[in-house]
């Protein structure tokens, strides 16, 4: 019997004023029960609208088949098919405008919560099964893959599958791109996205560290080595800036480097080798999940006031519900509708304020938002020691600099054919925010399965 409840299974999570103080998982996941509660509201419809939502095509309505039934290893299996990071993709994915958005609950009421069954049937594997993937057989191929972050990972985990000798070369001391430097502890803990790494590994896939491409080796060198193929998944890690007066201030960070230091060297801990400013009274300039990234950190390492600073209303908020949601409850303040115009500096150097004007919203541009422009005379002077820019960033030039024929676009992304990413060179492929530029964890995936067939259909047919 369906269950036809209009709502959600709420998701257990800590309460605001313990959460804020700790970098511990603020979702604790669905019970059993829970799970097949909620997995009771799927429908099962024929078109299966909620697949074609989701960009790496997870058979939805399958897995919460199985998981209404109790067969949890099973409804694994099914999206294993199709996600090679399904603890990941649960936890982090924007599925209200993804696959959640075309499910036909969500007419007249809230939809299956279909990103909270994936995380707990993940939750539920790597907490009952303890064997490892069985290694497919060799096909006697090698292919490199650059950037160990979502696409990456997907791209080698696929073609692993297929009985390829893959390598993935990682620039930082540790895989997981920006699963591990970007993203809190208290959304994606770094335990889960190891697990997901030695899966990948148990398949065969071998990850080399402190291997920067274009410097430790270039692609041509690999390419050169004996690898058929080169999936470029470098990401995306330049920060960007307004270029303001006061920039080079002591205390101003780009979210990049606050949230590597917090998340990947764990500056929040006491005996931690990487220093971080503990300020009190923190601005973040931006209002995506970046920007809200770094807000709910500034929080949890002990700033009294934590602001976010966004040009356009709250309407325009490009951050997920739920991140700005989170945020309001942690007690970050939102100051919408305001602009930086200059940041201030003490005798010593250091951030001293920040100078605002306030805005409203114009005509439509480009995008189809509406353009904020500044009101006259509303300059105002907002009283902060710590200002944090989160205003996009682009990919590194380092890659295409260092390999002949590679084609990109002004701003740096790699072009490539959107149905297989083939770039510009025979054998050189690349997704993900090394093409578009920052994006969500899930597209960055979809464009690594989306090369790993088109690189094992240029292998085939080089035979």
């Amino acid at each position: 019997m369906p269950n036809m409840s209009l709502k959600k299974n709420e998701m257990p999570s800590q309460a605001p004023d313990v959460r804020n103080k700790n970098f511990k998982e603020v979702a604790l996941g669905y019970s059993e029960e829970q799970a097949i509660d909620e997995a009771q509201r799927c429908l099962h419809c024929k078109n299966k609208p909620c697949v074609g939502g989701c960009p790496v095509n997870i058979f939805i309505p399958d897995f919460i088949a199985e998981v209404a039934k109790g067969n949890f290893e099973e409804a694994y299996q099914i999206i294993v098919k199709s996600s090679s990071l399904p603890a990941v993709c649960g936890r982090v994915c924007p599925q209200e405008t993804q696959c959640e958005s075309k499910c036909v609950r969500g007419v007249k009421g809230e939809p299956v919560a279909i990103g909270r069954l994936e995380r707990f049937v993940a939750d539920w594997h790597n907490a009952h099964v303890k064997e490892a993937p069985k290694k497919p057989a060799p096909n006697g191929h090698r292919v490199a893959v650059v950037g160990s972050g979502p696409s990456g990972l997907t791209c080698a985990g696929d073609l692993a599958k297929l009985g390829y000798d893959v390598t993935v070369f990682e620039a930082l001391h540790t895989a997981g791109g920006v699963l591990v430097y970007g993203i809190p502890e208290f959304r994606l803990p770094k335990a889960i996205v190891q697990k997901e790494i030695d899966s990948l590994k148990a398949l065969g896939v071998k990850v080399e560290t402190n291997m920067v491409i274009g410097r430790v080796l270039s692609v041509d060198e690999l390419l050169e080595d004996g690898f058929e193929a080169v999936f470029i998944g470098s990401g995306a890690g330049r920060p960007r800036f307004m270029n303001i007066p006061g920039e080079n201030l002591k205390g101003v960070y780009s979210a990049n480097e606050f949230l590597t230091r917090v998340n990947l060297m764990k500056s929040y801990k006491e005996d931690s080798s990487t220093p971080i400013q503990h300020a009190k009274k923190v601005a973040v300039v931006g209002g995506g999940n970046v920007a809200m990234d770094a807000a709910r950190c500034a929080k949890r390492l002990g700033a009294e006031d934590v602001y976010i600073v966004y040009r356009r209303s709250e309407k325009e908020l490009p951050a997920r519900a739920e991140e700005v949601e989170h945020a309001k409850e942690e007690g970050i303040t939102f100051k919408l509708l305001n602009n930086p115009t200059r940041i201030l500096g003490s005798e010593d150097g250091f951030v001293s304020g920040m100078e605002c004007v306030e805005m409203e919203l114009g005509e439509p541009d480009a995008s189809g938002r509406r353009r904020p422009v500044e009101k006259a005379g509303s300059e105002f002077v907002l009283d902060v020691d710590c200002v944090i820019m989160a205003i996009g960033t682009s990919p590194n030039p380092l890659i295409k600099s260092t390999t002949k024929g590679l084609d990109t676009q002004k701003w740096g992304g790699i072009v490539v054919e959107e149905e297989t990413g083939l770039t510009s060179r025979e054998g050189v492929y690349a997704g993900g925010d090394a093409v578009t530029g920052a994006a969500t964890v899930i597209l960055a995936m979809g464009a690594g399965k989306t090369a790993a067939k088109a690189i094992d259909e240029y292998i085939r047919n080089k035979k």
